[in-house]
């Protein structure tokens, strides 16, 4: 059959094409498949679809070389999201979206949308989410914008999260003036299932009913996935559509009512109407299947008059859902829908075509009860593969970073002047202090299953598995990771310690890491520069991936991350999900009792890495210095150690060093209690008091504390793993004191002051 124009579409010209973001080598592919000029509709379909956020067009060749496949991975990257065996017949199902162009636009819906759709990825494989984290990047805390974008970001995640009853657990934040003009939003959500009932995005089983649930469609959102893949200026997007609306309370009756139809075993396919809406579930299913699918626009239901089958296919209205039913029970799920008071209705069936079919009746309009002026109108007719696997991907030019010489060349020598001032200034900053002003807004303890709570390496949530009337616990945590600045004077080592960075954050609390999602946020992929960095990072991810043997199981990209040409900090984010075998084996990152030994495990006291360090940047005003580096092989038996320390119970504490370093780490360990009252400080004794030696972000290295009878025991298996181990001092009196006596140097600052400047680290920007 062939596809006609639809009443009221507009014709196809160069300008209409162009408007779409089809370059013309794009367009002529469009025309080549179709065997004929596109209607409306379809080039709308084909602008989205093509976009890099659908279709990561310029990205696939590179993400080829990621690991993604290991002996706990269960579903790897392709489906709504990545699936990894925790035992017991049980899986953790986990993915990390971005919301970064939406949530500049309109913080609270852009942010809150985020949550909603990273919610609706995982328990749409028939998980219930149990946890979620975001990591969120801002511009300078000068910038004028700043206030107002986290302000609006925090609370919608806030609001969304809070209401749908899924804690939110953890996250990172930074600040940076290469994100004045373009926030990052980055959400995580992990959920649970029975390896039994896992469900795939598949349109499977020819002649199966189509079926659509949850909100009604209106005009919200319509071209978000071509507004993700475009670049701001300072007016703004050049496409601003208006961004989508959320609703948890009917996103969480549409998880409920999801996991009751799952449990029926009625469904042989479900997908989330994420970017794109219709037109990429519909897709994304047949493509999986290697089947057809015949769509009935006229059954869509909808909150909004006259709408035309362009907007109807590119709608991104939320809470959303597209079921393939097994014969015959489809009336099933209208009755557990009905139950829920969530609409739902048979829109389609799947064919053996392997073409995407779409039709709709002109005039007739279900919202006003309008009748049809004529018959029904074929509006899209196209093979499945031109929207999928045969859509358009390069392998685009890179070339160094010109001005990168210059920032490597440039000394980062600090002189320390007032050690005790620098130290209350560092822990002050708004990278570095608390993110207590952040969490208190986020329930993460909805449940009842948060055993360690936002502030730490990792939170850690321990998790009911019921199945066949018994119920037995799972713990599992959860990390964030990524340094945008060494990333941006090393790509490849950046990538690298963004992972390892995740998965030692993982360890610190006795957890085995087992999969990581990935959100590679960069700039626009036609500047080669650009490329070249994604492209380093990428192999770095991997470098790190298979060093530590976890695999990346799920991701996002997201580009053209810049404004009027000046791209953010190449950030390549990575979340990970870690399994602790027994609830003895959790560690916290706060000293607990007055005569710990404190010993720091791997690296030295007195490591460097300042280049791209915090401190450079307050002090410069620049990322700058020598770049980054890391050893795998040393990290490996570092993370080997921590985790084998953790369960033979020789640890009271443990917690990474990385932003600020090693004074910072220390100065955290000293104040990180939740109850302040519990705050204990330290004697510590190093070697120098160098700005490399307190505030160096060298990797690779943990501060653990221990009874002073283990230290023994920690120190040979340390040597056992060949692992630099060094004991530098003891838990205990109300101040945090850090002694050179060979350079006739001391720190000495109150835990109480610490723990105000940490506190105080967001007022002025949150009051």
């Amino acid at each position: 059959m062939t596809a006609l124009p639809f009443p009221g579409d507009l014709p196809i010209d160069d300008g209409l094409v162009s408007s779409h973001k089809l370059i013309p080598s794009e367009y002529q592919h469009l025309l080549d498949a179709l065997g004929r000029t596109p209607t409306y509709a379809e080039l709308g379909v084909a602008s989205v679809m093509w976009s890099e956020h659908c279709s990561y067009k310029s990205s696939r060749v590179h993400l080829r070389r990621l690991p993604t496949t290991g002996p706990r991975v269960i579903q790897g990257p392709g489906e709504n999201a990545g699936v990894v065996d925790i035992g017991d017949g049980f899986a953790a199902i986990f993915k990390m979206e971005s919301h970064n162009h939406p949530s500049f636009i309109e913080p609270y819906q852009g942010a809150a949308t985020g949550v909603g759709g990273i919610l609706r990825d995982v328990f749409t494989m028939g998980a219930r989410p149990i946890a979620g984290l975001n990591s969120l990047r801002f511009g300078s805390v000068e910038h004028p914008k700043t206030r107002q974008l986290l302000a609006g970001v925090v609370a919608g995640i806030a609001g969304y999260g809070n209401c749908v009853g899924v804690p939110t657990v953890g996250g990172e934040l930074m600040f940076d003036a290469s994100y004045n003009g373009n926030i990052l939003v980055n959400a995580f959500v992990c959920g649970v299932a029975r390896t039994d009932r896992i469900f795939y995005g598949a349109a499977a089983g020819v002649g199966n009913p189509v079926l659509y649930i949850g909100a009604k469609t209106g005009r919200d959102g319509i071209h978000g996935a071509t507004m993700a893949s475009d670049e701001f200026s300072e007016e703004g997007p050049s496409q601003r559509p208006t961004v989508q609306v959320g609703d948890p309370f009917l996103g969480k009756k549409l998880i409920e009512a999801c996991l009751e139809i799952f449990s029926l075993d009625v469904l042989a396919g479900i997908q989330d109407m994420g970017a794109a809406g219709l037109t990429s579930s519909s897709v994304e299913m047949t493509g999986r299947a290697g089947t057809g699918i015949d769509i009935d626009l006229d059954k869509v239901p909808r909150r909004t008059a006259g709408m035309t089958p362009y907007e109807l296919l590119l709608s991104e209205s939320q809470e959303r859902m597209l079921l393939v039913a097994k014969p015959g029970c489809e009336k099933d799920v209208l009755a557990i829908c009905e139950k829920w008071d969530i609409d739902a209705a048979v829109i389609g069936q799947v064919t053996d075509t392997s073409r995407w079919v779409v039709r709709a009746t002109p005039g007739l309009d279900p919202y006003t009860g309008a009748p049809a002026t004529g018959d029904s109108v074929v509006v899209c007719d196209m093979p499945v593969g031109v929207l999928t696997d045969e859509a358009p991907c390069y392998d685009r030019p890179q070339a160094d970073d010109g001005s990168l010489p210059e920032l490597l060349q440039t000394p980062v020598d600090v002189e320390l002047e007032d050690l005790n001032a620098e130290l209350l200034a560092a822990v002050g900053s708004p990278n570095l202090g608390s993110r207590q002003w952040v969490y208190r807004q986020y329930d993460h303890i909805v449940r009842g299953g948060t055993g360690v709570r936002p502030g730490g390496d990792a939170a850690v949530v321990r998790v009911p598995c019921e199945r066949d009337g018994t119920t037995l616990y799972k713990f599992l945590a959860f990390a964030s990771d990524c340094n945008g600045r060494w990333v941006r004077l090393n790509p490849r080592a950046g990538g690298a310690m963004a992972v390892a960075e995740v998965c030692r954050n993982l360890v610190c609390v006795g957890a085995e890491p087992i999969g990581i999602t990935d959100c590679l946020n960069f700039g626009s992929p036609e500047r080669p520069a650009v490329m070249r960095q994604f492209a380093e990072a990428v192999d770095g991810l991997a470098d790190a991936c298979n060093a530590l043997g976890v695999p990346i199981v799920s991701g996002n990209v997201s580009l053209y991350n810049e404004t009027d040409g000046q791209p953010i900090l190449p950030t390549p984010t990575v979340a990970a999900v870690g399994l602790i075998a027994d609830e003895r084996h959790i560690l916290t990152s706060f000293f607990r009792q007055a005569g710990d030994a404190v010993m720091l495990l791997g690296g030295s006291a007195d490591a460097d890495g300042l280049g791209g360090s915090e401190l450079v940047v307050r002090k410069f005003g620049r990322v700058c210095g020598p770049a980054p580096s890391i050893d795998l092989g040393a990290e490996k038996r570092l993370q080997s150690l921590m985790l084998d320390l953790a369960r033979s119970e020789s640890l009271r504490s443990a917690h990474d060093v990385s932003e600020g370093g090693l004074a910072v780490t220390l100065a955290e360990c000293a104040t990180g209690h939740d109850d302040e009252r519990e705050m204990i400080g330290a004697q510590i004794r190093l070697e120098t008091l160098t700005a490399g030696a307190l505030y160096g972000e060298a990797p690779s290295r943990i501060v653990v504390s221990c009874l002073p009878d283990q230290v023994d025991t920690v120190q040979t298996r340390a040597a056992d793993a060949g692992v630099p181990c060094r004991t530098i001092g003891t838990v205990g009196g109300a101040a945090l004191v850090i002694d050179a006596p060979a350079q006739d140097r001391r720190l000495h600052v109150e835990v109480a002051a610490i723990r105000k400047a940490r506190e105080d680290c967001l007022s002025d920007i949150t009051s």
